[in-house]
């Protein structure tokens, strides 16, 4: 209107982002659009008032979750050509309506405010979707991952092996020694780790207890599949992947050199989102309780012999270890990225925990060079070891096997790998050799080990010579003090 005044009705109403027939029809109102009153009658017939009470509603009683899609597609079927797609945002409305005036009752969400230093809140996430690569190979994971409800204070930790308590034991305690405090209070969903699932009376597990107690923490649960009860870290899951997915996209690629890399990489971003909640942090840290003295221990003891075989079983894990240890019972603390094996209290050996199959429920974690030295004596055993595909350290080694044995006869195949095998545990040569492997099946060719051999070979260094000139007698007698020197240091004297 005040465009108007000076223009033409056809520019102002371009101004003002409307039609000319709008403009028309405002100029021409004796109110002002927001002074008239909202339409609440309809303008047409319903469509649906023959079918609404005899058919759509018995069956929104009967499964209110129904979608109005749904309930189209059974009408068009019912009364062919007499509901077309258009009346879906119809539908929509009614019941929508209906909902309101006679549909079950909606879950209430109550708000919380949360005190400082009350409580923290521990969940495992998954990150398969972000499509993380260690050297190349895929990385499967999960995060464990740490709340303060007050301040979003966070820790994270990648973990491998499922959700165990020795991956809550050490998450944990690694987030509340570096908070400096504990809260009053830890709440988790239904963690195998911590609580009896299976049992009747739904309960802590010992360990978890005695890990509570050990820091004065209670314990809480939300409900079974009531997920937003824990919703100060559930929804954090959210922001943090994609904190993680922006920060990679900035990378430019999703591979890492190895886990420590990856493991710095998701600290970065974690620290950074800590930052900006700094200030509720220092008023949180001044109300959480005093640390123990020390930690709690984070790992779970079990014994496993060494069979003749030079493996032994843990949780249905399959593991390796050297001859040597052939019939000795180990002691073997479980830690949820690490085995740790003690002989008559001397630690003797450490392995990297491995994660049970997904089709059999078992797993298998095997070093191949605990195994070179006997292949060695008896290469022939190579092609049906039972955990012979175990024994590639790297993919390029299973692919070479598949054309060795393709190509070769048994008994040159099996001696060439176990020659691969063995050069490659040399210190730093098995990426080297991949590569060098890779290069070779790319270009169609076998691998020749004598070749190899010597390409790899160790260099002997050559001793630099080193020629000691003597010097003259006479020369020596400038170090000594002149006799100037000497009448100056008696006058000083």
């Amino acid at each position: 209107m005040n465009i108007r005044k000076s223009k033409s009705q056809e520019l102002a109403a371009a101004k003002a982002g409307i039609s000319e027939r709008s403009a028309r029809r405002i100029e021409r109102s004796i109110t002002l659009p927001s002074q008239n009153p909202r339409r609440y009658w309809r303008s047409r017939a319903d469509p649906f008032i023959d079918v609404w009470d005899a058919q759509i509603v018995p069956l929104l009683r009967g499964a209110p979750k129904l979608m109005a899609v749904t309930l189209l597609r059974k009408l068009q079927d019912d009364h062919p050509e007499r509901f077309p797609d258009s009346m879906l945002r119809t539908l929509q409305r009614h019941i929508r309506q209906w909902r309101a005036l006679e549909g079950p009752s909606k879950e209430v969400f109550f708000p919380q405010d949360h005190a400082p230093g009350h409580r923290g809140l521990s969940d495992f996430t998954a990150m398969g979707k972000l499509c993380i690569t260690i050297a190349g190979a895929a990385f499967v994971h999960m995060l464990y991952h740490f709340v303060l409800a007050f301040s979003r204070w966070e820790h994270v930790e990648v973990v491998e092996a499922g959700e165990s308590f020795e991956a809550l034991s050490k998450g944990l305690q690694n987030a509340l020694w570096q908070a400096g405090g504990a809260p009053r209070e830890h709440r988790t969903d239904s963690l195998s780790a911590a609580f009896k699932n299976l049992a009747e009376e739904q309960d802590f597990t010992e360990r978890y207890t005695a890990l509570l107690d050990h820091y004065a923490m209670a314990g809480t649960r939300n409900n079974r599949g009531v997920s937003h009860e824990n919703g100060s870290v559930e929804s954090s899951h959210r922001f943090l992947k994609e904190a993680i997915e922006q920060a990679l996209l900035l990378r430019g690629h999703r591979d890492f050199e190895d886990r420590t890399a990856y493991e710095g990489f998701v600290r970065e971003v974690v620290m950074r989102r800590n930052r900006r909640n700094a200030a509720a942090f220092r008023i949180e840290r001044e109300q959480l309780q005093d640390l123990p003295v020390r930690r709690t221990t984070d790992f779970v003891e079990e014994e496993a012999r060494v069979t003749r075989c030079g493996t032994f079983t843990v949780r249905a894990i399959l593991y390796s270890a050297p001859s040597r240890l052939i019939g000795h019972r180990l002691k073997v603390r479980l830690y949820s990225d690490r085995l740790d094996c003690y002989l008559s209290g001397a630690l003797v050996l450490t392995l990297a925990r491995g994660v049970r199959s997904p089709v059999g429920g078992r797993g298998r974690v095997i070093d191949y060079r605990h195994f070179i030295e006997a292949l060695k004596r008896k290469p022939q055993a190579f092609k049906g070891l039972a955990f012979r595909d175990a024994l590639f350290p790297r993919e390029a080694y299973r692919r070479t096997w598949e054309q060795l044995e393709s190509k070769l006869p048994q008994r040159q195949a099996c001696q060439s790998i176990v020659a691969l095998l063995e050069m490659a545990a040399l210190d730093g040569i098995e990426g080297v050799l991949a590569q060098r492997l890779d290069a070779l099946l790319l270009a169609g060719k076998l691998p020749d080990v004598k070749r190899l051999r010597e390409e790899f070979a160790p260099r002997k260094t050559e001793v630099p010579q080193v020629t000691v000139e003597i010097p003259p007698v006479g020369r020596y007698d400038a170090l000594l003090p002149s006799e100037q020197c000497v009448e100056l240091e008696e006058m000083a004297a």
